[in-house]
């Protein structure tokens, strides 16, 4: 399963997946070059490990130098050399992440979008992620009022997350307003 989509935001059902899979630059607010793999002992005994080096060792410094490479028993056994720079970032946002709590984040990001989902008319919803049509030269529109979302195929897609206010979908709902209402 992959679940960088969900990670961070909605509880995950790892316990009924083989494989959990995530990348830590969404939901986990990571800098991009982070990811995570975790798996039931059976499902993991069948991965090879492609790419292991000494970091995958079950005793990093002490399987650093010498033949057989020790790999770790559990998923560590598939991490190559870590990318230093980008867990220094990685950990403090996981740190931040558990400190609130998945409920807590989960309800503050649904809070939001119900918000903004509502400031355009648009009935509830139950994800973080909202996504409209837009006419041409939103996205210029939303930059010029600090607004950052991004669109695609005509389409505006704003996520809410613990860096979002109330402030802030108020100022995305005061840009895209006037546009969309000339649109229509």
């Amino acid at each position: 399963m992959d679940a960088t989509q969900a990670a961070g935001w909605l509880p995950l059902p790892a316990e009924h997946v083989d494989w959990l899979v995530c990348s830590g630059y969404k939901w986990l607010m990571g800098p991009r070059g982070t990811c995570f793999l975790t798996g039931t002992p059976e499902a993991l005994a069948g991965l090879a490990p492609l790419a292991a080096g000494w970091y995958a060792g079950e005793d990093v410094w002490d399987s650093i130098y010498g033949l057989p490479l020790r790999l770790a028993a559990d998923a560590r056994r598939f991490d190559m050399s870590p990318a230093w720079q980008c867990w220094a970032g990685q950990a403090p946002a996981l740190e931040l992440l558990a400190g609130v709590g998945a409920g807590a984040v989960h309800d503050h990001d649904i809070a939001l979008a119900r918000r903004f989902r509502d400031g355009l008319g648009l009935p509830p919803g139950d994800s973080a992620i909202v996504s409209v049509p837009v006419p041409g030269g939103t996205a210029e529109a939303l930059r010029r009022a600090g607004v950052i979302a991004a669109v695609r195929a005509g389409r505006l897609r704003c996520s809410f997350h613990l860096s979002t206010t109330e402030d802030d979908v108020d100022r995305a709902l005061a840009a895209l307003s006037p546009i969309l209402a000339a649109a229509s």
